[in-house]
């Protein structure tokens, strides 16, 4: 019993050590990280070893049905895309300044109209708010939006927008520094002045690399604009290859939309990060 009992004890100094403490922590990530690399492979292998390429590629990536999209693709699309998109952010923009400036108002009225604003477009699901414009004429009879369907996809975008742009913008005028308005003040300025001509200058500034991640997200919420029933000459990417796949019974021009919104999107969130690093390094 007692030879036994002694052979379980724990090693002393001079004795091995456990096998819990014979892998330095640099070597057990080592082997944790190529336990993970031999999974991708497997992963990797099963993948190019059981998917059906050629019907994918047949339906996917069909070279002639990509030629149909063609010029429409970027003539019509996504130049209504962009219309949308651009329309969309900069009255957004617009009326989030507009939101924010209201709710650091020392009149309450106007922070709480501006608080309900926000909470209630942030709340709401984007296509229920394009779905609310589509049926805007039947509560409202006679009434409609300027722009046609430009206007109203616009309008859809604004609205979806400018409530996280409010916030945005409230976060960029509360990090200028209070020193530079008491400093605009101390020099004589009115304080529409001084918030006009120091503070949100500043407040822009600082706030670009988050307004450019907006951007896309409106890009992106563009394709909710089908949902108004465009088009013709109205139609965006998304409703473009939805009619093309519908029309050829293939899927290719789904791809061939999805890679143009990476075309823009991509390029557009490498600025935005080039654009945090910049400013982080600045400070």
């Amino acid at each position: 019993m007692t030879d036994q009992s002694t052979a379980t004890e724990p090693s002393g100094p001079g004795g091995p050590p456990p096998a819990r403490a014979r892998f330095s922590p640099r070597k057990r990530q080592q082997i944790s990280r190529a336990v993970q690399y031999v999974i991708l492979v497997v992963a990797a292998l099963a993948v190019v070893l059981f998917v059906d390429w050629a019907s994918l590629a047949q339906n996917f990536a069909k070279p002639e049905v990509a030629q149909e999209t063609l010029p429409e693709l970027f003539t019509i699309a996504l130049k209504n895309t962009l219309i949308y998109s651009i329309g969309g952010f900069v009255f957004a923009f617009l009326i989030g300044l507009v939101l924010a400036l209201m709710r650091l108002s020392s009149v309450r009225p106007y922070r709480w109209l501006s608080l309900a604003y926000i909470e209630i477009f942030r709340g709401l699901p984007a296509l229920l708010i394009f779905l609310m414009i589509l049926f805007l004429p039947l509560a409202l009879p006679g009434f409609e939006v300027p722009g046609g369907l430009y206007g109203q996809g616009i309008l859809g975008l604004t609205i979806v927008g400018s409530a996280y742009m409010a916030e945005t913008l409230r976060a960029g005028l509360q990090a200028v520094p209070k020193g530079q308005m008491e400093a605009a003040r101390s020099l004589g300025m009115s304080y529409s002045r001084a918030m006009i001509s120091i503070i949100i200058p500043q407040a822009v500034r600082i706030v670009i690399p988050p307004t450019t991640n907006q951007f896309v997200s409106l890009l992106k919420d563009s394709s909710l604009v089908l949902f108004l029933g465009v088009s013709g000459e109205y139609v965006e990417l998304t409703k473009f290859g939805n009619d093309l796949a519908s029309t050829y019974a293939n899927a290719t021009p789904i791809l061939v939309v999805g890679v143009t919104y990476l075309l823009v999107t991509i390029p557009l969130g490498y600025l935005a990060t080039r654009l945090e690093k910049r400013q982080g390094k600045g400070r």
